[in-house]
């Protein structure tokens, strides 16, 4: 679970000035929800990330940015070692180019991260 995202989360209501039970209502969520995503013991829905954004006044992105570092690290594992496709495969014929341009998005997302710092 990502307790980096569950830091921010509580930080932002915080700094928002809402307590955990206006959160909930906005969310149309339980209190003990708001809790255990907060605590990273559940990870938000996309529409629950959607509504926090806009709550928060956020990108989707900034928001989550330790969620989607993951993701992009993941991703970036299993390019590098995804199967060849097989002969003549029914619809791949924009694979090698598809995969191409997601290792190019995933190159820059890493050099943006790397000059911010």
């Amino acid at each position: 679970m990502h307790k980096e995202y569950a830091l921010d989360l509580k930080v932002a209501r915080r700094n928002a000035g809402f307590t955990q039970a206006d959160l909930a209502h906005l969310l149309g969520l339980d209190e003990c929800v708001i809790s255990r995503t907060e605590t990273g013991k559940r990870t938000p829905t996309i529409t629950e990330m959607c509504k926090l954004s806009l709550i928060y006044g956020k990108t989707f992105e900034n928001l989550f940015h330790g969620i989607m570092k993951d993701a992009r690290s993941d991703l970036f594992a299993k390019i590098i070692s995804i199967p060849d496709a097989p002969l003549n495969a029914r619809g791949s014929f924009n694979r090698e180019k598809t995969l191409d341009a997601l290792m190019e998005r995933l190159e820059a997302l890493d050099r943006r991260d790397y000059d911010e710092r």
